[in-house]
């Protein structure tokens, strides 16, 4: 088989052509689908409709402590849930603040915090001139979003199966004191899949930062979300734990959320973290809040009761998830494969596939996909402030639409890679 790139102008043109009907074919089908974000389907909702019979109004509605869930109290959350959380993060519960219904609010906070009134004493990042992030690309659009709406400036970290480039990491951690952080989707990284490697985590908990108040930021959020748990289960290296062997216990706050576990608009999240940062965060925790949802705390421990049950319930998420990321992959392969004009990733959990156009193809692709009813997330969505350097990168969400539409959605996708690529060889020939 010819790479694209190897066809003649004239067997180009025939193509063109060729693709051109097809596209108007597929156009005139009134096709409508949003794959803009990774939403979990109403198949996955549904998993955890006997939840909300959980609780009723003969429920003992009394924590294990006696607390009355109904009434105020329990700043950083019932022990009950607090278990629960730390189990999945794997970490001791005095390393856990239970919050409300998702991480992003609490990664929010984390930095309003650090902007208003410094990390654990140091001075507060509005004061400073300036206030620097470290964002492995591509990476999650509502984490460059934080940093652009606070000013903080942001700095591309390229990424490779293992994870980020850690030797510009460390460069710019261990020799500039205005960068105070950095973002991680550590495990089933959105949107490429990667989950960081041994050596990658290692080298994090044993970063030595020019500034005191550098914090990473681990946002764990598919911790347990693989696709293949029979024989491909994945495990991440506990950054909690080898941040305390390093003698570097305050340098990582980890967050993660049952948002995809359970229901995505009303779950439980979390942060982890050392004594002294959660010291601090309840400080301010307790003006800003008197506590979070108890009554929903309550609901999602007696529904999923612990680490192993809350397992087999991601089991049934992974058994509608995966028929959906191999229709995608299968129609990439067999219409994409072997023509030089994209690659993908294959991951083995998570909610999203990566995929890298010919440069300078990603905006004029979604746009393609768009004009014949398929909404992706926009191009340059995975970089900070939009802007993809290569205009390459197109984030495929496969959770919400079920496996036929998923397949009829791939193969619009590669017919628009196609004729958009086609496009750009030509203007070059």
């Amino acid at each position: 088989m010819k790479t694209l790139s190897e066809l003649s102008k004239d067997e180009l043109l025939e193509l063109k052509k060729n693709l051109e009907k097809e596209y108007n074919d597929e156009k005139s089908k009134g096709i409508s689908l949003d794959m803009s974000r990774g939403k979990p389907s109403a198949e996955q909702l549904s998993l955890s409709n006997d939840m909300l019979d959980i609780i009723t109004k003969e429920s003992n509605l009394n924590t294990e402590t006696g607390m009355d869930i109904r009434n105020y109290g329990s700043l950083d959350g019932i022990n009950e849930a607090k278990r629960l959380m730390a189990g999945i993060l794997e970490v001791d519960t005095e390393n856990i603040i239970v919050c409300g219904n998702a991480s992003l609010n609490v990664m929010y906070d984390t930095i309003a915090r650090a902007m208003i009134f410094g990390v654990l004493d140091s001075t507060p990042w509005c004061k400073l001139d300036k206030v620097k992030f470290l964002c492995p690309v591509p990476g999650y659009d509502r984490h460059f979003a934080i940093c652009e709406q606070f000013g903080i400036e942001m700095i591309n970290i390229p990424t490779n199966e293992e994870g980020p480039d850690m030797d510009m990491i460390e460069e710019y951690v261990n020799n500039d004191e205005s960068v105070k952080g950095v973002w991680c989707v550590p495990k089933f990284a959105n949107p490429s899949g990667i989950v960081y490697s041994d050596e990658v985590v290692k080298r994090f908990a044993n970063l030595k930062p020019a500034a005191k108040d550098f914090r990473i930021f681990w946002d764990n959020a598919y911790c347990i979300h693989d696709l293949y748990y029979d024989n491909k289960e994945v495990k991440l290296l506990n950054i909690i734990d080898e941040c305390q062997k390093a003698g570097n216990e305050d340098i990582v706050y980890e967050f993660c959320s049952t948002s995809k576990m359970t229901f995505a608009g009303a779950g439980i999240s979390a942060i982890a973290a050392s004594k002294k940062n959660l010291d601090s965060i309840r400080k301010y925790m307790s003006v800003q809040t008197i506590g979070f949802d108890k009554a929903n705390q309550l609901r999602h421990v007696r529904f999923l009761k612990d680490v192993e049950n809350t397992k087999n319930h991601m089991k049934k998420h992974a058994e509608i998830l995966r028929p959906k990321f191999d229709a995608v992959l299968s129609v990439l392969d067999s219409e994409l494969g072997g023509l030089g004009i994209g690659t993908w990733t294959r991951p083995l959990g998570g909610y999203f596939i990566s995929f890298n156009a010919l440069e300078g193809c990603a905006k004029d692709i979604v746009a393609k996909c768009k004009e014949a009813g398929m909404v992706l997330t926009g191009a340059g969505a995975t970089y900070p402030y939009k802007n993809d350097p290569k205009d390459s990168n197109i984030r495929i969400a496969p959770s919400y639409p079920d496996a036929e539409e998923m397949k009829q959605a791939a193969k619009l996708f590669a017919l628009c890679v196609k004729l958009v690529s086609v496009d750009k060889i030509l203007s070059a020939k």
